[in-house]
């Protein structure tokens, strides 16, 4: 069966844990689109991984990651990345570890050009300057670098050259910044090619042999930071939405069997734009620290809020989801009342669809029970809270999808099969 998993929010739903708690069952992990300003993390016996390229999957035994062309990569990321598991004894090696050819590749000036931009902005957009946008800006441009580019050495000479040609005149005269200089990032990119080339695949020979492999499809991000469906333009510069699977995997002679939708318990957002159910007092404080809302990638504190149930409902019917998977509900433990937005207030009135922009939208809002009880340890379904099930139902009745799985701590056996 091939699975794609996506975000159902703004990202950070903890995608990475759930990721290698599915792998489990799966040959081939893809990711498909994204760069490094996203962040996977998962917690094995108290260690924590944090994962900005690579699949989690790389952390199970005889499974085959794949990064596919719809990602971006800083090629020092992905080395520190790989250097980073080997020393902890995981294997990565071009056995399990394949990159497509025509993932376009981060350079400097992609990361100086997202900060200078931001920088003069009116409106800020909150990038995390890891220069993603800017590197698909240069792959629609057609003057991208291509990792196929990066390790054949005279195409990669022509082609940065072009683009310094092109780009150092627009940093000296619009932004002020001294230009790059050829000879320095040309032999700096070269040692990366030496060391990433054992990895780059024909991945589409390889899909091709492995199509009767069972496939899981990793999203970054989430759902409302999807460049066209997101809350633009405070969204990531790819297509976060499950219809990208396939497209950014290169990958598009079998089925998608099955879309997995994940969810925490509350929502979070990083960075600036419209957040309806967003909390700025005690109870957001309290998600804040008792969640550890701060940013795999860049440490940024994430904004925190109610469970926003019309955002879902969207997320479902965006990326045709089949079951949600809910996390981090533990995080909802001692709160006396819970509430959940049902519906959105537009002028004093509720709209009867969902808005193209979020910005005015108020939230109106269900409350329900809350529970007393520590559930960081429970792991089957029936000895959850009645309250905690009832708060899993209403999700259930108002998206008319059924929860699959509830991931209830940090740890890596910390999630419930609701149907067991």
């Amino acid at each position: 069966m091939n699975t794609v998993v996506v975000g159902l929010q703004w990202g950070d739903e903890g995608k990475g844990k759930i990721i290698d708690y599915l792998c489990r069952e799966k040959d081939v992990i893809v990711r498909f689109q994204g760069g490094n300003n996203a962040g996977h993390t998962v917690v094995i016996n108290g260690k924590k991984f944090v994962f900005h390229l690579i699949p989690s999957g790389i952390l199970r035994k005889g499974k085959i990651c794949v990064i596919g062309k719809g990602v971006v990569i800083d090629p020092q990321v992905l080395i520190d990345e790989i250097n980073y598991l080997k020393k902890q004894e995981i294997d990565v090696s071009p056995e399990n570890l394949k990159i497509s050819p025509f993932a376009h590749v981060i350079m400097p000036y992609h990361r100086i050009m997202d900060a200078c931009r931001e920088k003069q902005r009116i409106q800020k957009i909150g990038t995390t300057k890891r220069g993603i946008g800017p590197c698909y800006v240069d792959k629609i441009a057609r003057c991208g670098i291509r990792m196929a580019d990066l390790i054949n050495k005279e195409s990669f000479s022509l082609k940065l050259r072009d683009n310094l040609r092109e780009k150092n005149p627009l940093f000296e005269k619009v932004y002020g910044f001294k230009g790059f200089e050829f000879k320095e990032i040309f032999e700096q990119y070269q040692e990366f090619a030496r060391k990433l080339a054992p990895y780059v695949c024909d991945l589409v020979e390889f899909f091709w042999k492995k199509k009767n492999s069972n496939f899981l499809f990793e999203g970054a991000q989430g759902t409302f930071l999807d460049v066209d469906f997101g809350t633009y333009p405070f969204v990531t510069s790819s297509s976060t939405v499950s219809s990208n699977a396939l497209a950014g995997s290169g990958f598009s002679f079998v089925k998608v069997d099955q879309v997995l939708g994940v969810s925490k318990a509350y929502t979070t957002r990083v960075g600036e734009g419209p957040f309806p159910t967003e909390l700025k007092d005690d109870t957001g404080k309290y998600f804040q620290s008792k969640g550890n809302e701060f940013g795999a990638t860049t440490g940024r504190p994430r904004r925190c809020g109610w469970l926003d149930l019309v955002l879902l409902r969207r997320a479902k019917i965006l990326n045709n989801v089949k079951k949600i998977i809910l996390t981090k509900l533990d995080v909802l433990d001692g709160l006396e009342k819970i509430k959940v937005c049902i519906d959105y207030k537009i002028g004093g009135s509720l709209i009867k669809s969902f808005p193209f922009d979020l910005s005015g939208a108020v939230p109106v809002y269900e409350t329900l029970s809350g529970w007393n009880e520590n559930i960081e340890n429970v792991r089957n379904y029936k000895q959850l809270p009645q309250a905690a099930k009832k708060y899993i139902k209403r999700i259930e009745d108002y998206l008319e999808c059924e929860v699959e799985y509830v991931s209830v701590g940090q740890m890596r056996d910390a999630i419930i099969k609701k149907s067991v």
